[in-house]
């Protein structure tokens, strides 16, 4: 680093984002990315864009997005916000409320980060079964977050748990970010209404298969979302670009596509679970477009030698286990017949038959 760096950051450990490959030959299950194409009426909406316009700025309120949004959810425009991906909002949230923040030990990599780089106090909340007690979130004296489902784990807190948490920090914001929660969990947008403290953050990145347009939203009472665009409007008022705008438009309104593709991935998560759990490896419950699979050390690295990319951390904690995004059926199958294959080979070693 430079000698000019602001001393307040040069303690600070970035995020370290999953691999993205150059080579195609890959089988990429490690950044939770969606196997399938965007919306056919997302292509066709980009493809509809008058291109001479691409010359002028986009709309800082994202005002055909965030109604087509609103109309989705049965809210009203003013509860949402759009952000550079759910990370910017996350960052928003966290200048606007997270002097202190209290969050899962194992969780979203960006928490830890993102309270180091803006200046808040960190708590991270113990986790000895790598499950979330919603016990640990009583009466806080800060901003709490939770993913719901968790990352990496795929666990999903039910939401009686995330109004318990509600109901017991009325004084502070309680933010659930939902990246994964269309493969299965339950929203708590259904909250909104009740608790003006609740802020409720989703991503087009994964369930909508729109991750290199970089689209996230907020909802949340009219006040939060005030706050939230104070901090865009003095940050980057123009924070989606023209084809973001229209892509999100266009995906939100085509609801059949969406949960046709969430039910195949909801499938094949659920065909791969009892084919890895046959071979004796645990994996815990998700409801994520991914898995948390207890392998033993190693695995990541013989399966990136097998030409199959996972996300593997080493931290104590969760040093045993990998987190395997959910392909089509036909990355599923090659990366069972390579764990079977790796575990034959342990077993050989260890001569075991």
């Amino acid at each position: 680093m430079s000698r000019f760096l602001n001393d307040k950051l040069a303690s600070l450990e970035p995020y370290t984002p999953g691999e993205q490959p150059k080579i195609s030959r890959l089988i990429k299950l490690n950044t939770n990315e969606n196997p399938y194409p965007p919306s056919p009426e997302v292509k066709r909406a980009l493809a509809e864009m008058d291109k001479d316009a691409w010359r002028l700025y986009p709309d800082p309120q994202t005002g055909e997005a965030v109604e087509a949004i609103a109309d989705h959810f049965g809210l009203t425009p003013a509860q949402v916000m759009l952000g550079n991906g759910s990370d910017e909002i996350l960052a928003f949230a966290f200048m606007a409320y997270g002097q202190k923040v209290y969050f899962p030990e194992v969780s979203y990599g960006f928490y830890p980060v993102f309270a180091g780089l803006l200046g808040g106090e960190a708590c991270q909340v113990p986790m000895p079964d790598l499950r979330i007690d919603p016990a640990d979130y009583q009466h806080n004296d800060g901003m709490v977050v939770l993913a719901n489902p968790n990352a990496p784990t795929g666990v999903e807190l039910s939401p009686e748990a995330i109004e318990s948490i509600l109901r017991a920090n009325p004084d502070q914001v309680v933010l659930v970010d939902e990246a994964y929660v269309d493969f299965g969990a339950r929203s708590s947008l259904a909250l909104l209404p009740k608790y003006d403290n609740l802020l409720v953050v989703q991503t087009f990145s994964k369930s909508r298969s729109l991750a290199g347009m970089r689209i996230g939203m907020a909802m949340g009472s009219e006040a939060l979302i005030e706050d939230l665009n104070r901090i865009k409007f003095s940050f980057n008022p123009y924070n989606l670009s023209r084809g973001a705008i229209v892509a999100a438009a266009a995906a939100i309104r085509d609801e059949a596509y969406f949960e046709t593709q969430c039910g195949r991935i909801i499938k094949t998560r659920q065909r791969f679970v009892r084919a890895v759990e046959a071979l004796g490896f645990p994996v815990m419950t998700s409801r994520a477009n991914f898995v948390f699979v207890k392998t033993g050390a190693g695995y990541a690295e013989r399966l990136r030698a097998r030409g199959i990319l996972v996300r593997h951390w080493d931290k104590e904690q969760i040093r045993d286990w990998i987190r395997v995004t959910i392909g089509t059926d036909e990355d599923m199958e090659q990366l069972t017949a390579a764990l079977k294959e790796i575990k034959q080979e342990e077993n050989d070693e260890a001569g075991i038959h």
